[in-house]
């Protein structure tokens, strides 16, 4: 029978993939309002074409801050795909010092690595939400037609943030116990002796 322990585990195992996949899914979400956006921009200049084309007189139809939107769904679809992407092994890494060692020399550089990442990324997570914050408190908006808080879209930012942050400390964990982390898994075999082979070695 199995304890209490490997029970939490595994539930913690269930509920930190959700959390990864439903950041990718809203990233995908995201990536899909700025098609949305495009399409009905341009449908809008193919409609003023015509009319002017037909009437001589075109009728100034917009998309109201339609460039600004894109940038924010751009913005919140690149910070929330991150983690989704770490633990998809779709990050570059560097492995060419890798590659060259084995057992417990690469299981230490893993958790370097993975320590280092996890430092920044929760460096730059403490200073996204107080960047969305403060723009709360002082009532900062965007300067387009439509008026938009600026903590709405720095808030997606510091959520994808968040979660990358969880994400390596997970492959940290992971690294400690001698697993080999989600991101290693899932990268392509061939990855390595691509990069060697194109510089010759």
């Amino acid at each position: 029978m199995g304890g209490p322990i490997p029970f939490m585990k595994s539930h913690m195992r269930k509920f930190l993939d959700f959390l990864y996949r439903a950041s990718g899914v809203a990233a995908a979400a995201f990536l899909l309002a700025i098609c949305v956006v495009v399409l009905l921009q341009v449908g809008a200049n193919i409609i003023n074409s015509l009319v002017g084309w037909i009437t001589g007189t075109p009728i100034g139809l917009v998309v109201p801050s339609y460039a600004e939107f894109a940038g924010f769904f751009l913005a919140a679809s690149s910070f929330l795909a991150l983690a989704y992407a770490l633990r998809s092994g779709s990050h570059i890494r560097v492995s060419l010092i890798i590659q060259k060692v084995g057992g417990f020399p690469r299981r230490l550089i893993e958790l370097f690595c993975c320590a280092i990442g996890t430092a920044f990324s929760a460096y730059f997570s403490y200073f996204a939400v107080n960047l969305a914050v403060e723009s709360w408190q002082f009532g900062d908006v965007s300067p387009g037609m439509v008026v938009v808080p600026l903590w709405i879209p720095q808030i997606a930012m510091a959520v994808g943030l968040i979660v990358l942050t969880i994400s390596l400390a997970d492959s940290f964990f992971e690294a400690l116990r001698g697993e080999e982390p989600a991101y290693a898994k899932s990268a392509t075999p061939d990855d390595d002796d691509a990069v060697a082979e194109s510089l010759g070695e």
